[in-house]
């Protein structure tokens, strides 16, 4: 089940807005499909990224995927517990396996992705 707090971008990530702030990571579908992580390049602090724009890279057993910004900001603090332990992203993704948070460039942005609901309508038709 997926968190309804939270708004999902088609790329599978997440971002929860609190304020000007917003906490991004992947989604459970995500992590369940790249299997074991093992590796995840963070991005760096003071990067500006645009929205559907690639802000890390995570590395599993099975490949190598993109995790992609649903809104876009400066991203100001990074998970640098994720450097040491990357497999927390697949035992906590809207947890402690968040990635980055970013100062957001518009807020309301983020009312354009997807609801939770919405998101599971999409990973059932995407799964077909």
């Amino acid at each position: 089940m997926n968190p309804d707090d939270i708004r999902y971008h088609k790329e599978h990530t997440w971002i929860r807005v609190s304020g000007k702030k917003g906490t991004i990571g992947i989604t459970d579908y995500a992590q369940e499909a790249l299997g074991d992580i093992v590796y995840i390049d963070l991005p760096e602090v003071d990067t500006t990224v645009e929205s559907n724009s690639e802000i890390a890279e995570i590395e599993s057993t099975k490949s190598t995927s993109a995790v992609i910004s649903p809104i876009a900001g400066v991203i100001v603090k990074v998970n640098d517990d994720l450097a040491e332990a990357p497999e927390v992203i697949n035992e906590d993704p809207y947890g402690k396996g968040w990635i980055a948070i970013i100062d957001l460039e518009n807020p309301s942005d983020a009312e354009d992705l997807m609801d939770s609901s919405e998101y599971e309508k999409y990973v059932e038709e995407e799964a077909k």
